[in-house]
Parts: C-alpha cells; sequence; structure tokens
C-alpha cells in the first residue's frame, strides 16, 4: 500500500503510527498539498494527505477512515475496537484529538502563510483557545487511560506533539497530568520513528 504523505502533516503522522503499530509497511509517497500543481485531488478530491492507495488501485481518505481500514488489515489487537462503550470512547477521544489538530492546523496557517497584514488576530486567538479547551479535556481525562494505546490515545499523542512542534499553545505546566501521561509514551518506537521533520 502507498501512503502519499507530507512529512509534517499531523493527520499523516496518526496513519503511520497506526501502521507501525499493526505491523503493516506502507510506501510513503512525498506530496506537497498546497503545490500549484499538485496531482493529489486525483486521490483526495479535497486536496488533503493523508491518502492512501491500497494494492487493488482504491484510494482511501482521510485520517479517520485510513487507520481503521489500516486496523481491518491485522490479526494482532484491535487499534479501534470493533463494538461497545469502548469503541465510542475511543472514536470520541480521536474526534476531540483531531479538532484540537484542526485548530492547531487553522492558527499555522493564519501565522505562517497568510501575509501579516491579512492575519485576523481574533481568528488566531479563537483557534488558541480550543486547543487549550481541547487539551484540558485531554489532562482531565488521561487518568482513565491506564494502560491502553488505542486509536483516541494515538491521536491525542499526536495532537500533543504538534502542539510542541508548532508552539501554538504553552501547556505543560499548566496541565500536569496530561504532561506526565506524555511522557509515559514519548520513547514508545512508532512514536520516535515518526517524529515530524521541519
Amino acid at each position: 500500500m502507498k501512503l502519499r504523505f507530507s512529512p509534517t502533516s499531523p493527520y499523516v503522522r496518526k496513519v503511520r503510527i497506526v501502521a507501525l503499530e499493526a505491523g503493516i509497511e506502507l510506501e510513503l509517497i512525498p506530496t506537497a498539498p498546497w503545490a500549484a500543481d499538485t496531482d493529489l485531488p486525483k486521490d483526495n478530491p479535497l486536496g488533503k494527505v493523508p491518502a492512501l492507495l491500497t494494492d487493488g488501485g482504491e484510494a482511501i481518505y482521510d485520517s479517520p477512515v485510513i487507520c481503521e481500514y489500516l486496523d481491518a488489515q491485522h490479526s494482532g489487537r484491535k487499534l479501534v475496537p470493533a463494538a461497545g462503550g469502548e469503541r465510542w470512547r475511543q472514536l470520541c477521544l480521536q474526534a476531540l484529538a483531531d479538532g484540537i489538530l484542526d485548530a492547531a492546523v487553522a492558527a499555522r496557517i493564519e501565522t505562517a502563510m497568510r501575509p501579516e497584514d491579512k492575519r485576523w488576530p481574533h481568528w488566531i486567538e479563537r483557534q488558541n483557545a480550543a486547543v487549550l479547551r481541547g487539551l484540558e479535556t485531554l489532562d482531565q481525562e488521561c487518568a482513565g487511560w491506564g494502560g491502553d494505546f488505542l486509536i483516541g490515545q494515538i491521536a491525542a499523542l499526536v495532537a500533543v506533539e504538534y502542539v510542541d512542534f508548532r508552539h501554538s499553545v504553552e501547556w505543560r505546566d499548566r496541565l500536569p497530568a496530561l504532561a506526565d501521561w506524555h511522557a509515559k509514551w514519548a520513547g514508545r518506537a512508532s512514536v520516535v520513528a515518526t517524529q515530524p521533520k521541519d
């Protein structure tokens, strides 16, 4: 299988961690989604990474769908529970983490890609406030996660590290439970192997 990716995309990173945890090898296809001549829309009409190209030639997007697809391809412990309350807990946690990413990425685009005289400070503040509220919720919930590293925790870790990577919100001193949880998982092989590089 091939994964169209950008090295700093947190959504791509989530998919790559899932693939590593599931023992699935992906061929990484570098893709510049912002390039004027990109052909990415042929594999994802939204023009976003990640996009997974299956061995049968089917294109699958976006990250939650790709993660669930990959999880269905292996026989080990499932990262996305199949049914019951734990499934909904994990999917809600993934949605929260992805929402943190959505807000952090929106703030990043506003500050890094838009000309300074065109930036909207209120928009940046609104996105950063959403990031912080999401992180506060993770801080309140992480004590109940135990030793799980399922799709929700994977997404949470990616969100926390993306906030660190792009420095959109300072959070560690304010949220010690989340900082401690992160420290326990930061050295995991799949996490280390997918560290973003500018």
